[in-house]
């Protein structure tokens, strides 16, 4: 994306995101206590479906985090870039078969992580069967019971900064915004992770806070290429985004 949106070469590489995934991992790989696991809030690649460089950026993608430490797993969220703006049955069957689920529930202890596929909600005219599937699924895991927290993974924010806001490119319609919201708030879901923007944002919905990450490769904003670092203790989940070059060795928790 560096080459192709910010510098506008004609033949784009993607030599730099390789460049800086690495000094991320590598961030993770030396992080003490070892991280539990490590997420990309989707866009695995730049390239989208049926593009001449989708299978070369899924190869060098591949490769590239093979070089996370075996026991710190990597968890994949699904992003447009990955399924298309408006996917369709053939672009979510080829994600599934390259990376994995495009929605799913994890537990690290206490904590129950819930990843979802937003461009069902920005764009599933195609895929409405395949929507109803992941609300059929979401309300049966927002019904279990026994979490000390809950959090949610996407890719696309419900807002920047204020749920009331305008729609827009970068966030989900009002409407299905205020439905969601209050669904996951109704549940106990604590915290909301989304990346998209290139941007680092977020803000509150009540009690539910809905921080937007940046990105390890392009930015579009003033922040620079990093990483949120996330801490979960009996009382709260707290996170803080670093620029690659300070992540932190150690972790307090």
């Amino acid at each position: 994306m560096i080459e192709n949106y910010l510098e506008h070469k004609p033949n784009p590489g993607w030599q730099k995101e390789i460049d800086l995934t690495q000094q991320a991992i590598a961030a993770a790989n030396r992080m003490q206590p070892k991280p539990k696991f490590f997420i990309v809030c989707g866009d695995l690649i730049d390239a989208f479906p049926g593009t001449s460089l989708r299978e070369p950026q899924v190869v060098d993608y591949k490769r590239v985090f093979s070089q996370l430490e075996n026991d710190i797993p990597l968890v994949c969220v699904c992003g447009n870039h990955d399924i298309g703006n408006r996917p369709t049955h053939e672009t979510i069957e080829a994600y599934r078969s390259t990376f994995g689920a495009d929605y799913f529930s994890f537990w690290i202890g206490g904590v129950h992580c819930i990843v979802i596929n937003t461009q069902y909600y920005k764009d599933g005219s195609l895929v409405q069967d395949l929507q109803q599937e992941q609300d059929a699924w979401l309300d049966l895991e927002l019904k279990q019971t026994g979490y000390q927290h809950r959090v949610v993974f996407q890719h696309i924010p419900w807002f920047l900064q204020d749920a009331t806001e305008e729609d827009d490119y970068f966030t989900i319609d009002r409407t299905t915004r205020l439905t969601y919201l209050d669904k996951f708030r109704a549940s106990g879901v604590k915290t909301i992770f989304s990346g998209h923007y290139h941007r680092n944002a977020g803000g509150w919905y009540r009690e539910v806070e809905a921080p937007v990450t940046s990105a390890i490769g392009a930015q579009l904003g003033n922040d620079e290429s990093g990483l949120r670092v996330v801490t979960v203790n009996a009382d709260a989940v707290s996170h803080k985004y670093y620029r690659l070059e300070d992540v932190p060795r150690t972790v307090d928790l």
